[in-house]
């Protein structure tokens, strides 16, 4: 039987080729799947951050822990056993809490008397008298605020003896003094307007235009373009002084927070207006006695901006995952992950997924992983350990399942290579955040997250959904310097109107800004 060699080879060539476009439309299909468990995974998680509560906390941390079976790691046995009130508390209205909550207010008593014709005796019609009072009620008055317009006049004295004997009709004068304006010419603005107006504005998240709407109801003309220059003007005579003395203290500290946030600025030379720029946050840390928080606005999101503005900085630097962090900053400063942004990853895989399969997936063993280590913190905290009593507790408990944590997510990050579906994600920032994630537990004043910082962004991120965007750079600069004041009156326990009318009624009269930060003694006294 005779073979035709050219037809077997051109069958063999046929075949090869077609296993190789079967190989590849394989391929092609896989890659096709896994981009659609992405896109699903991505409305998952779109659903979730729309409807779904925003907290990220688990339904109860201690029970992940427990599914790790080592009770006894976090188990404190000399601690002496609760009694069963304690165990069982049943939660009851406090007895006087409203009298408490109002006692600092004024109290005004209305007495509600009969008529005179009606206080007669009902059985000998005699006269009655007042025998006694009951308070049946208390009620909490709104008194308007009240707008006046306050003169002030200079007096000019001169000599009577003078007046009648001079001879080229010369007399002396003297004047009263007359303390300083505000902002000079602008004679309408006052401290305590001032001081409203900034704390609507950056306290309450009141923007300028809906102000300009209420002064007009009761009859004010004052347009949102003058009290923007009035706020512009109060940081460059008062403010900058006092931010830049807030800086200054804040380089003192050895450990900081920092993070930023978007901030749209219209005009702003060689930009166009939809171009994003950004306000930087710095604050201390939680071990500090001076606690101060600060915002700077730059017109761009670069490491140089955080290098230039912690220019002078030695220590640990709380942060996110954000890379300029890590590859901008002078080498004297010690960049420290943050291990709640670690866990958002699991948390948003989760999200992302059917609720059927959580529990079994990789993404709720990370998870895991991530509530063991901040039970651990909890337990130390409600144990009031010191900076060096949690700095041994973490490398005798945390460490270890840090550790074991990182083992886990490298052996998966090596099976699973799919960096671009969610739990890859969270994978690939685990395996490459590790150092500084690990730098956490080298000293035991740093904290397991950067949520101190975010908390801090967060009056800021509440006020731009209103204000929306500034129109120039003065602007905010501005606006980041009144920022960082009232959030730093915030964490010293000052109430921010006070500090506000404080800062106006001294700063412009020559107190010395050094007396006017806000631990110093007055401002502890009239503002706290």
């Amino acid at each position: 039987m005779k073979v035709d060699v050219k037809a077997a080879e051109s069958w063999h060539e046929k075949y090869d080729q077609s296993q190789a476009e079967v190989t590849e439309l394989r391929g092609q299909i896989e890659k096709l799947q896994q981009q659609l468990d992405w896109f699903a995974q991505q409305l998952r998680l779109a659903n979730a951050s729309r409807f779904a509560p925003s907290s990220e906390k688990t339904a109860a941390i201690m029970d992940q822990v427990s599914m790790f079976n080592e009770a006894e790691a976090t188990a404190d046995l000399e601690l002496p056993e609760p009694p069963i009130d304690e165990v069982t508390p049943r939660r009851r209205k406090q007895k006087g809490k409203r009298e408490k909550d109002f006692s600092e207010l004024p109290v005004e008593q209305v007495i509600h008397e009969l008529p005179e014709d009606q206080r007669v005796c009902p059985v000998c019609n005699g006269a009655m008298h007042a025998w006694g009072h009951d308070v049946l009620r208390r009620e909490l008055v709104v008194i308007p605020a009240k707008y006046v317009v306050r003169e002030h006049v200079q007096t000019a004295y001169a000599c009577r003896h003078c007046e009648k004997t001079a001879v080229d009709n010369t007399v002396p004068m003297l004047k009263s003094t007359v303390p300083a304006a505000l902002i000079p010419g602008s004679g309408v603005a006052s401290p305590s307007l001032l001081a409203q107006i900034l704390n609507h504005k950056y306290v309450l998240a009141l923007p300028l235009n809906r102000q300009e709407e209420e002064f007009k109801r009761l009859g004010i003309a004052l347009s949102r373009q003058t009290m923007a220059n009035w706020v512009i003007a109060a940081h460059q005579k008062y403010f900058a002084e006092l931010f830049n003395l807030l800086h200054a203290e804040l380089l003192l500290n050895e450990i900081l927070h920092a993070d930023e946030t978007t901030l749209q600025v219209l005009r702003e030379n060689g930009r166009k207006a939809k171009d994003k720029s950004y306000v930087w946050l710095y604050s201390t840390s939680g071990d500090t006695r001076r606690p101060i928080v600060l915002y700077d606005y730059q017109p761009s999101r670069a490491g140089e901006c955080a290098s230039n503005f912690l220019n002078g900085f030695r220590g640990k630097l709380h942060t996110d995952g954000y890379e300029a962090y890590h590859c901008k900053l002078p080498p004297e400063i010690d960049v420290t992950g943050c291990w709640a942004h670690m866990r958002r990853y699991f948390t948003d895989t989760l999200k992302s997924l059917d609720k059927d399969i959580r529990a079994k997936t990789p993404s709720q063993t990370g998870l895991n992983y991530c509530d063991r280590l901040f039970a651990l913190e909890k337990k130390y905290k409600k144990l009031e350990l010191t900076a060096a009593e949690r700095y041994e507790a973490r490398l005798r408990e945390s460490v270890p399942v840090a550790n074991a944590y990182f083992a886990w997510a490298q052996k998966e990050y090596d099976q699973n290579p799919t960096p671009k579906c969610s739990f890859g994600e969270a994978l690939t920032y685990a395996v490459n955040q590790k150092d500084w994630l690990m730098n956490v537990f080298s000293d035991g004043r740093l904290e397991l997250s950067n949520n101190r910082a975010e908390r801090c962004v967060r009056p800021f991120a509440v006020g731009r959904k209103n204000w929306l965007f500034c129109n120039t750079p003065s602007g905010a600069k501005a606006s980041a310097a009144v920022y960082s004041i009232v959030e730093t009156a915030k964490v010293n326990g000052l109430k921010p109107h006070e500090y506000l009318l404080f800062l106006l009624e001294h700063l412009p009269q020559g107190v010395p800004t050094q007396e006017c930060l806000p631990w110093s003694d007055a401002v502890q006294a009239l503002c706290r």
